[in-house]
């Protein structure tokens, strides 16, 4: 893909996996531009619109969803193409949340790179994009909420599985179950912050659109 035919931008707060995207799409010969959040890529897409979108769903200040849902109610990027790779979101009720809001393709983490290369191939082939309209916002943020609660739910769990097992003298000094407790903990603390953004954005709501 030359210049003239634009770049792709790749949305990941988690600098290993997007060090290792950035790497192999400009070995591939694409140009690449990265963001840690998706306010970061709303900012890069202001100045460049992307060719294809390739984001985690879980993001501080604006995760997958919310830039989706952006990007849709914007007449300039609704046809812009977006590929989700996600570890946390991989139920069939997250993929379908994630088409309905306009999601083009949906691949889960660990990322296959092959796959990848062919899906963003594929895409860049086609002539053009059907635009996509944005969901109702009463909807898109009813639908957020539930799959944030879903996720916060799931990550208190855990969270409580993994204190109980390192409370256990045998699993104590356990390093892997140690760094897995502090990423479920910065995942749930994420999870939180969303879910009081989404509460607040929900109240601004017009009173007849929340029925």
């Amino acid at each position: 893909m030359s210049t003239k035919q634009g770049y792709l931008l790749i949305v990941e707060d988690d600098p290993d996996i997007r060090k290792l995207l950035n790497t192999t799409l400009m070995f591939k010969g694409y140009r690449v531009r990265t963001a840690q959040n998706g306010k970061e890529a709303l900012e890069i897409i202001r100045v460049e619109r992307p060719r294809i979108v390739i984001a985690d769903i879980m993001m501080p200040q604006l995760d997958g969803f919310g830039l989706v849902h952006r990007l849709r109610i914007d007449p300039e990027t609704r046809a812009v193409p977006v590929i989700f790779i996600s570890a946390t979101y991989v139920s069939s009720e997250d993929r379908e949340f994630a088409l309905k809001i306009g999601v083009t393709r949906f691949l889960q983490k660990p990322v296959d790179l092959e796959r990848l290369l062919k899906t963003i191939s594929e895409l860049l082939e086609r002539d053009a994009l059907t635009a996509v309209p944005p969901m109702d916002e009463a909807r898109f943020y009813e639908g957020y909420r539930r799959r944030l609660e879903v996720k916060l739910d799931q990550k208190v769990k855990q969270i409580a599985r993994e204190e109980h097992l390192l409370g256990i003298p045998a699993n104590a000094d356990n390093e892997d179950l140690q760094i897995s407790l502090r990423h479920a903990i910065h995942e749930r603390d994420e999870l939180e912050s969303l879910l009081e953004q989404i509460h607040k954005q929900m109240e601004k709501l017009p009173s007849q659109t929340k029925s």
